[in-house]
């Protein structure tokens, strides 16, 4: 119960200064991450949480599932083969290249063999946006922009994992079985088509009518019998969710506009959830013993090896050069690299801790910088923050 009062809490506060974090370079996935911190083992211990936890585990599972699912509804089919060229330019090139670029200075400057410094590249490829609401989130944020970067997050979550398990295995010294990893893919990609078009082709029928209070529950319906349907045929879960969003989009408009209000709320919630407890992970024991090589490699992650690589992968294409510097700025790492290097701690690889701890350090620094410079970059591109949003005193009674 301590861990849902501390929730509780951080809730109310980041509401409440949620018109305040939209101006400034206040965060509110800041304020859940230092708080989990400090009601964690490192902080005053009121909650202790491990990281090989289920908790931990299925939290950020769900999450990721969420924000995808939700994010998929912003690429439907139209807007994917819009924004292909640049989106396969992301995935296709500034993917490989940031996972090699993590690898090599993994083995150099962390002491990581090279399997598990590919390793480390995989699961720190991924990036998450979620972090950068005031860019993907605007609707005058130029539509190409907002569209690359929905779709890169949205996609190379579930492209990165079999590479994860594909180094997880060759470390473990096992068959790394790149046909069950293509099977799981496959289910993934059939199960986000076929349950979103089922369902959406059967509510054309006059038969099957929702009364508009309860639209809403039609998507999360589907999102819900999508995730099981993932977990009990081992389909990977993450590029359906993805799929099944922008399947949705495609098909049915109406249910997507409705279920958008409750689709946002339902992923910021489990987002704050997750980081709040992932925040908890994050202690002076698990730091402290960090070199001054593995402290730079998460500071070169961040700051040169992604945005090198998205810079690359972008040359000559109709971007402007303030669209370039934030498609290669913004590549935070949030809940795949999360969900990736548990898969790493719980494997039992020799250097499995030392992975993991090189994992949550980056996240951290990554949120923190990424989730504090959404306002800045969005102002530098003309994009001015909202200044009319309400506070709590009454207004004037219009029915007088």
């Amino acid at each position: 119960m301590e861990l849902v009062l501390a929730f509780g809490v951080v809730l109310l506060i980041s509401v409440s200064l949620s018109g305040v974090a939209a101006r400034t370079v206040l965060s509110t996935a800041l304020l859940f991450l230092l708080a989990g911190a400090l009601i964690g083992g490192g902080g005053f211990g009121l909650v202790e949480i491990g990281a090989r936890d289920p908790l931990v585990t299925s939290l950020a599972d769900i999450a990721l599932f969420t924000v995808l699912f939700t994010d998929g509804q912003r690429a439907n089919l139209p807007a994917l083969r819009q924004s292909w060229r640049l989106s396969g330019r992301a995935l296709g090139l500034a993917m490989p290249l940031t996972m090699v670029g993590i690898a090599v200075p993994a083995h150099f400057l962390a002491g990581l063999d090279w399997p598990t410094a590919f390793l480390l590249g995989a699961i720190l490829a991924p990036t998450d946006p979620v972090f950068a609401a005031a860019i993907v989130g605007r609707k005058d944020v130029p539509l190409r922009l907002r569209r690359l970067l929905n779709v890169e997050s949205g996609l190379n979550d579930g492209l990165a994992l079999p590479f994860v398990l594909i180094f997880l295995a060759t470390v473990e010294h096992e068959p790394s079985e790149l046909g069950t990893v293509g099977i799981e893919l496959g289910l993934g990609l059939a199960l986000g088509i076929a349950i979103p078009v089922l369902v959406t082709l059967a509510w054309r029928l006059r038969l099957l009518t929702a009364e508009p209070r309860l639209q809403a529950l039609g998507p999360l319906a589907i999102a819900v019998m999508l995730y099981a349907a993932c977990h009990l045929t081992h389909a990977n879960p993450y590029l359906a969710a993805f799929v099944a969003g922008s399947a949705l989009a495609t098909m049915d408009k109406v249910a997507v506009e409705h279920f958008e209000p409750l689709g946002e709320i339902l992923s910021e919630i489990t987002k704050f959830a997750a980081l709040l407890v992932f925040g908890a992970l994050i202690t002076p024991e698990r730091l402290s013993h960090l070199g001054l090589g593995e402290w730079a490699l998460a500071v070169l992650a961040i700051l040169l090896i992604r945005p090198a690589a998205m810079l690359f992968s972008l040359g000559r294409t109709a971007l402007t050069r303030g669209e370039r510097l934030t498609a290669a700025w913004f590549g935070p790492k949030g809940f795949a690299s999360v969900v990736y290097g548990l898969l790493a701690l719980q494997s039992g690889i020799p250097s499995n801790e030392a992975v993991f701890d090189l994992v949550a350090v980056t996240i951290a620094l990554s949120i923190v910088l990424h989730s504090s410079t959404d306002v800045p970059v969005a102002r530098a591109l003309r994009v001015e923050p909202p200044d009319n949003l309400p506070t709590g005193k009454a207004g004037p009674d219009k029915s007088d």
